[in-house]
């Protein structure tokens, strides 16, 4: 199992066993990178294996007695198991995902930050439990059953939700969660649980908080005893993250497809911010290549193209540093997405709600037709997820249909009634698609380079606070533009214009590249009719032709 890991972790590996448990780790050196720090690590009757960073794990040991051998995180969290158990949660700022063996009790704990950074997945066995950081590890006990009910919800989504996975058995331990395993017996709690309370705030008092915040935040992840960069975009999110940070080390990802290009932009910014800047140039798209890397990367369906971008600049980063911080999450508590100002559900009106009825399910207008139908719930899981439930069981082969499935089951589970559309919004993005998908896309195509890639902009602080911001004063939905706030805080701090591009992001031209190449989906599709998945072929046009090319690509390897 740790081998099958070992790009998570190419800096040592150590186990530590005993009658009926064992315990592996593989370490990406970070912090103390002598063999003082190397894991599984002891002490009392505690044995842990940990993988991510505990930024105030200076100011948590001076609270502990020691003894103490190494100068990292590792060992200041053990100690911290051992006094408070799993009370310790609380006091911890960072991403992490651990498991700690109790020899006295013989009891595991197994924990995921909050907000889903680090990756964690667990099978519960006849005789005991596995636990790994990815599914891959996992499989070298054998391959389980497909739940087929996971592939209906990957072409809901794109992704697959927590607890699923895959495969019938392996489950996700959910972000914020802890799972507890004693003689059997398995218990699991949400440790975590922020307050969506807005505070009552002046304009100005808000900026300044936030401005505070950043300033406390951005250098504290830079935490380090090996090199440390910054992904650089074109956007606001990345800049803001380096503008915090004295003349750090910059890498921006460009291609040569002109409109879709960051670099220039980037470039502006580091010139003003005087990084260190680096740029690297990918010629064209290697779709193909996009497609053979995703199975091996994600072990299950993942549909999101960006992956391929964010493994690109990961695989260039790579080369002079070993941890980079991002702009991710900046979207999601800066309300920065299209959705924030689209009004989302406005458009359900008697005459969409007929076309979305009588169109062909899978034509594109009929997408666009059904996302314009709905109103509530619907409305916004429309607004961020994949196919639409009239597509799936239209496309997917009876047998693996299930009839009246709920579609909508992950996101009913933190919808609020209680509060106002766009905190509803900015609620369910930051309880769902972040950590499935997201944060699954960035772990896996950074750590399949042993790059450790953090995102300050989703420290839990930073997050509560924004939670209590009234996501009104952030979107400006007549001039159809978010974060408000930021812009106030950085536009001074930025080159004219800056905040005024675009949004691009890093997705590829999927539909550009198939409209050349029409016998690379016909062909996918044939082989997923031939498996018995699909039902019916579908044109170029389909919206989410995209995750049926990944899905057969990940049957061809797995199935």
């Amino acid at each position: 199992m740790a081998l099958r890991l070992r790009h998570r972790g190419p800096d040592g590996e150590g186990v530590w066993a005993q009658p009926g448990v064992a315990l592996a780790h593989r370490r990406l050196a970070i912090l103390d990178l002598s063999e003082c720090a190397e894991q599984p690590m002891s002490f009392g009757s505690q044995v842990l294996t940990y993988n991510g960073e505990i930024y105030n794990h200076e100011r948590l040991r001076t609270q502990l007695a020691g003894p103490w051998r190494s100068t990292g995180d590792t060992e200041v969290l053990v100690h911290l198991l051992q006094e408070q158990g799993s009370g310790c949660l609380q006091s911890l700022v960072g991403m992490f995902a651990f498991a700690a063996w109790d020899t006295r009790e013989r009891k595991l704990l197994l924990v995921r930050d909050r907000l889903g950074m680090k990756p964690l997945y667990y099978q519960l066995l006849p005789d005991g439990i596995a636990f790994a950081s990815e599914l891959k590890a996992l499989l070298v006990l054998g391959q389980p059953e497909i739940d087929r009910s996971a592939v209906r919800d990957f072409l809901f989504h794109g992704y697959i939700p927590a607890p699923k996975t895959i495969y019938r058995g392996i489950a996700k331990l959910p972000a914020g969660h802890m799972l507890t395993w004693q003689g059997g017996r398995v218990g699991i709690e949400r440790y975590w649980s922020p307050s969506a309370a807005i505070v009552a705030r002046s304009s100005d008092d808000t900026v300044q908080e936030l401005d505070s915040l950043l300033r406390d935040v951005v250098p504290a992840h830079t935490l380090s005893d090996v090199p440390v960069g910054v992904f650089l975009s074109g956007g606001i999110d990345s800049a803001l993250t380096a503008y915090y940070l004295d003349a750090p080390r910059t890498f921006t990802l460009g291609f040569d497809a002109g409109a879709r290009s960051e670099s220039d932009a980037a470039r502006r910014a580091a010139e003003h911010l005087h990084t260190e800047h680096m740029e690297m140039t990918a010629p064209q798209a290697d779709f193909a290549a996009a497609l053979e890397q995703m199975p091996e990367l994600f072990d299950e369906p993942f549909g999101d193209s960006a992956a391929w971008s964010n493994y690109l600049i990961a695989q260039f980063a790579r080369r002079e540093v070993k941890v980079a911080l991002s702009g991710e999450g900046g979207d999601e508590i800066f309300c920065g997405y299209p959705r924030y100002w689209s009004r989302v559900g406005a458009r359900s009106t008697f005459f969409n709600r007929s076309l979305a009825r009588y169109l062909p399910p899978l034509s594109r207008l009929a997408s666009s037709m059904q996302r314009r139908a709905y109103a509530g719930l619907p409305a916004y899981a429309a607004a961020l997820g994949g196919s639409t439930a009239r597509q799936i069981d239209h496309l997917l082969a009876p047998h693996w249909l299930e009839p009246q499935y709920d579609y909508l089951w992950f996101y009913r589970q933190h919808w609020r009634e209680d509060l106002q559309p766009l905190a509803q919004l900015r609620w369910l993005d930051l309880n769902t698609d972040l950590a499935e998908g997201l944060l699954t896309k960035v772990d896996r195509t950074s750590m399949a380079h042993s790059l450790e890639v953090r995102p300050p902009l989703l420290d839990h602080r930073l997050v509560e606070f924004m939670l209590s911001v009234d996501p009104q004063v952030l979107v400006d939905q007549r001039r159809r533009r978010g974060k408000l706030l930021v812009r106030t805080l950085m536009e001074p701090r930025l080159p004219a214009g800056h905040l005024e591009r675009r949004k691009s992001g890093f997705g590829l031209p999927v539909h550009r590249w198939l409209r050349r190449h029409p016998q690379l989906l016909r062909e996918a599709v044939s082989r997923l009719m031939e498996r018995g998945v699909l039902r019916r072929p579908v044109g170029t046009e389909f919206r989410r032709a995209w995750h049926l090319l990944v899905l057969d690509r990940w049957f061809a390897a797995f199935a």
